[in-house]
């Protein structure tokens, strides 16, 4: 990933977060939410669901023995899920159009298809501020229309509009867990706070997971942006957020790190672990992409047996080699993630996930951004089931 894609992606962010006033009225004509076309996932979208997908694992075992572990979406799951994709949209111009490409499908794959198992999924396509034009503006070639607010704004306003229909026309009455990642998070983040918190459909929100992203906790507390949604404490709370930004143990975020600092120092970034969201260390069970990644990352090239042909299978589950826990080290606070190697075993001692720059090296301001979902995967899952089902029992 180039330098240049890096500094559209960190732009990206502010695009996600800038305009965090009222739903603004804009140029571009309203979607129709009511259409499935309009939705990379819907339950009732036959045709092109973009979650109906295989993620068939291989489980790869320390001592390099395999196995496969299929997968079965729920369609009778008792809550629901919506979903924000991050910035990944190739499209030629300042805003993407509605047409679901190989970005947006990869990403569904390594972030949200899996969720099925415990949720209905709802996944809406909108019009974001595209890759390609926080490229061109930052090397000083603005494409068509990419200075105008509009651009900016339209993405967030698609959003809203989703939801809205969602609330009016799809959810009778359940539960509902919000999911986000990188730009995603931060549109989820001013929906949250403009739509959500402290209002009465606060009652359905059964949590709001909330990946690669920095959300600001006043210091000493578990509310700070959010008002009235506290971080998560345990797999049983309900009406709270995880979020997190994970770095390797041995590439912490230096001091320009983008993700892991809160913007104001009365303030610390959300950490919230969901392979032990009580605090301290937890296993982590990823589920690693075997193939394409998303954000124009290389696909990954791990030998995960010495010496053995990779699995075909497009998922990789790797029990016991990853874990992690929150900490709070030179003023950042984060997801300190652990490799477990034991290079007298056949199985892999690395995992790939870093941002690595066209001159080859990588960019530790980015922790390991590119596979925050994947990494606590199977962890987002179980905590999902189990807040469901806490949810449900409230009801």
């Amino acid at each position: 990933m180039s330098r240049t894609m890096l500094a559209a992606l960190a732009l990206s962010a502010a695009v996600a977060t800038t305009g965090a006033g009222a739903h603004a009225q804009t140029a571009y004509p309203k979607n129709d939410y009511a259409k499935p076309d309009a939705w990379l996932c819907r339950p009732d979208k036959t045709a092109g669901n973009a979650c109906n997908i295989d993620l068939t694992t291989t489980v790869v075992r320390a001592d390099g023995s395999e196995s496969v572990e299929a997968f079965k979406a729920d369609p009778k799951a008792p809550v629901d899920c919506f979903y924000v994709y991050p910035t990944v949209s190739n499209d030629p111009g300042a805003v993407s159009d509605m047409n679901a490409g190989p970005e947006e499908l990869n990403v569904v794959a390594a972030q949200l298809a899996r969720f099925g198992a415990k949720c209905r999924i709802y996944a809406p396509l909108y019009r974001q501020f595209t890759l390609t034009a926080l490229r061109a503006g930052i090397v000083g070639k603005p494409v068509p229309g990419s200075t105008d607010p509009a651009a900016r704004q339209v993405g967030y306003n698609d959003v809203v509009d989703a939801w809205n229909w969602y609330l009016a026309n799809a959810n009778k009455g359940r539960g509902v867990v919000l999911i986000g990642h990188s730009q995603g998070s931060g549109v989820l983040t001013r929906l949250i706070q403009n739509e959500i918190d402290g209002k009465p459909v606060q009652a359905k929100l059964v949590s709001a997971l909330l990946m690669g992203t920095r959300l600001p906790l006043d210091k000493g507390k578990d509310t700070g942006l959010f008002q009235h949604i506290p971080l998560c404490k345990s797999p049983g709370q309900t009406g709270c957020v995880i979020a997190y930004a994970s770095f390797r143990d041995t590439i912490p975020p230096p001091a320009d790190s983008r993700f892991g600092k809160a913007p104001s120092d009365n303030q610390v970034a959300a950490c919230a672990n969901a392979a032990n969201l009580a605090g301290g260390s937890g296993d982590l069970h990823a589920y690693l992409s075997n193939g394409p990644a998303i954000s124009g990352a290389p696909a990954p090239k791990t030998v995960w047996v010495k010496g053995k042909a990779n699995p075909t299978t497009p998922f990789i589950s790797v029990p016991g080699l990853l874990s992690a826990r929150c900490v709070d080290k030179n003023g950042f606070s984060y997801l300190e993630v652990h490799v477990n190697a034991a290079p007298a075993d056949p199985r892999t001692d690395t995992i790939e996930g870093d941002v690595v720059g066209a001159d080859g090296k990588i960019s530790e301001d980015w922790g390991l951004h590119l596979i925050d979902a994947q990494l606590e995967m199977g962890n987002l899952v179980d905590v999902v089931g189990a807040e469901s089902k806490a949810w449900l029992a409230k009801k």
